[in-house]
């Protein structure tokens, strides 16, 4: 076994991790109109998986975006949840500027970046939240949203390194407070 074998199978087991394999495969999002949410998921450049049609009460589309191995779902009479009632859909991405300036060309209203000044997640309540990415770009950090006509909101969130349950002595492409949280969680485990 590699020295990166070991050390991501030490780390699955510092967290307890379970052997079984689970993979987020489909979100199911609610829509009041089918067709105008079918074009707009187009605008945003996915792909369009599955068309589905039975009859006049049911239907199903399915969009996985670009490099994502979770796709989304929605049509009539695929869920029962109220059209834009799910919030906080997040869309990991390497470059923040560039994702936005990718769906601002193609005319999706964005908001500005923003990060959470205390350095581990966004409050959804605003609160902790500045404007701008965050200053030394650090991956989880920061963010910027948008919505879908019925008002479902997704996030963008950069991730430039992925945090892995381990990490090196001198680890610096995280924020401090998310270094300090999975360090911790490191020597807990190994008490």
């Amino acid at each position: 076994m590699s020295v990166t074998e070991l050390k991501n199978e030490t780390a699955a087991q510092a967290v307890g991790a379970s052997e079984i394999e689970m993979k987020l495969e489909v979100v199911v999002i609610p829509v009041s109109d089918v067709d105008h949410a079918k074009r707009f998921y187009s605008d945003l450049g996915w792909r369009l998986d599955i068309d589905f049609i039975d009859g006049d009460d049911y239907r199903v589309i399915q969009f996985t975006p670009p490099g994502s191995g979770c796709s989304v779902i929605f049509g009539r009479n695929v869920t029962a949840a109220i059209p834009g009632s799910v919030q906080g859909l997040h869309l990991i991405v390497s470059d923040i500027e560039a994702a936005r300036a990718d769906l601002i060309r193609r005319g999706v209203a964005v908001s500005e970046p923003f990060h959470d000044t205390g350095g581990i997640f966004h409050h959804a309540n605003g609160k902790r939240v500045a404007s701008g990415p965050n200053p030394r770009r650090k991956s989880y950090a920061s963010f910027a949203s948008f919505s879908d006509p019925d008002g479902n909101g997704w996030v963008f969130q950069e991730v430039t390194a992925r945090l892995t349950g381990y990490l090196e002595t001198g680890e610096t492409r995280f924020t401090p407070e998310i270094t300090e949280l999975v360090r911790h969680a490191q020597a807990s485990k190994h008490r």
